[in-house]
Order: structure tokens, then sequence, then C-alpha cells
């Protein structure tokens, strides 16, 4: 998270209400409520935290009933098998985007703005759709991937650590893996969904085995001189999870 920002929690009637409070020059209390589940407030610094806090209590209703309402419709969309037709969501790196599917001579898979552009020559061929989108994915996911993986090495380097071999798989139980010896960094497909900030936390903490193959004090002493702010990004990904 950046410098004006903090994650926080209430603790109300309802349940426990996490929230980001975004420190910036405005008049109100600003309170948005994002599809994928984050609450999100913004707030001028005079403004005490402790106000914000029971500003979020006054509003729990509201927030708890929107973020049931934005659950079920995203289980919605998990239980559903893609058809890849128009209309239908992918998240991206914390966004989500609209597919819009064309009819074209060339075929091919574009991002143009919020939308994933889906060119095809038969509209109604769904084996045709879905490689392509496959293909796409994985290619995206990869160049993501690497991109983050690059940018974590440089502070790496001076350890000795060599650039790794990076693989991509579905996981079931956690986001990242390390194989030291054999210089391998296996991520999970689904992190690609997540917020950048949230995969720079895990590729981060891959590569720290490269130095502390486990989770001694440690090892978390460098992912914390590292990252500083690890434990705000890793609760953000546990609430994509």
């Amino acid at each position: 998270m950046a410098a004006n920002t903090q994650q926080r929690q209430v603790i109300c009637e309802s349940g426990v209400i996490t929230y980001v409070l975004t420190r910036k020059p405005v008049k109100n209390i600003n309170l948005r409520i994002k599809p994928d589940g984050r609450v999100l407030l913004s707030a001028n610094n005079r403004v005490p935290a402790e106000f914000i806090d029971e500003f979020v209590r006054q509003k729990q209703a509201f927030i708890l009933s929107a973020l049931a309402r934005y659950e079920e419709k995203r289980n919605q969309v998990q239980d559903m098998p893609r058809q890849y037709v128009s209309g239908e969501s992918f998240c991206l790196l914390g966004k989500n985007f609209r597919l819009d599917v064309e009819e074209s001579k060339s075929e091919g898979v574009f991002i143009e703005g919020d939308v994933i552009l889906l060119r095809v020559r038969d509209k109604d061929n769904f084996r045709c759709k879905e490689k392509l989108m496959t293909k796409w994915l994985k290619s995206y996911q990869m160049t993501v991937f690497s991109e983050l993986a690059a940018e974590t090495y440089e502070r790496f380097q001076k350890y000795g650590v060599p650039f790794p071999v990076i693989k991509i798989r579905t996981m079931t139980s956690r986001w990242g893996s390390c194989h030291p010896g054999k210089g391998i960094i296996t991520l999970n497909s689904r992190l690609i969904a997540a917020p950048r900030c949230c995969i720079e936390y895990v590729v981060l903490h891959e590569f720290a085995h490269f130095i502390h193959p486990n989770h001694s004090k440690q090892f978390w002493n460098l992912v914390t001189r590292m990252m500083p702010d690890w434990k705000e990004r890793k609760n953000e990904l546990n609430a994509w999870q």
C-alpha cells in the first residue's frame, strides 16, 4: 500500500469490516464498495481515524448488504462454466474486464481499456474461442509474472541469487512455491486476478526462500526489510482468496 493508505478493521454488531483508508485533500468522508469485495474510504488528514471507524459502524448495514450482494454475484459467475460470450467478466490484476466477442477475418485477443476484445471468424465456435482465450491468458500471466520477477531480482542480485525459472500452474492451497536447489519459482495461475501489489508480495516471498528455505525468524526479517508493508499486502491477498 502507498504511504498515504492504511488498512483498518472495525468491530461492528453484525461482524468485522475491513477497509482501506486513503488520505486525500477532500471535504467529506467518501465511501466506495468495489465488486471484488474491497471497502475503500478516503478522508482528509484532519479527520481522526477513530471518527472514520465510527462512520463505518454507522454505515455497517449498508456496507455488509452490498458486500453480500457482490459475493453472491461472484459466486454465480464462478459456478458458471465459461461460454466466452460478450458480457462475461474476467478479473485481471484486481480489475474486472468485460469480454467483447467480435467476428473478424483475423483472430486474436486484445485489451482495450476495461474490455477484453476477442476476435474470431465464427462467434459460435466455442472450441476456437476457448483455445484463443486460454492461450492468451497463459501468455498474459507469464508476461506479468516475469516482469515482476525481473523487478524483484534486482533487489536479490547482491545476495548471489540466480534468476529463477518461472513456472505457472493452478494450485489449491498456496499462491506460490520455491525450489532453491532447482532455481524454480512456481506461481499460482489464479494469482493473476489479484492486485499487482499482492502479486509483488508473493514473488518477493518466494525469492526470499532462495536465501532462507524456511519460514524462520531470519526469513521474515528479510521479507520485512525488503517489503515493510508485506502484512497489509498479504491481508489484501487473503481477502481475494
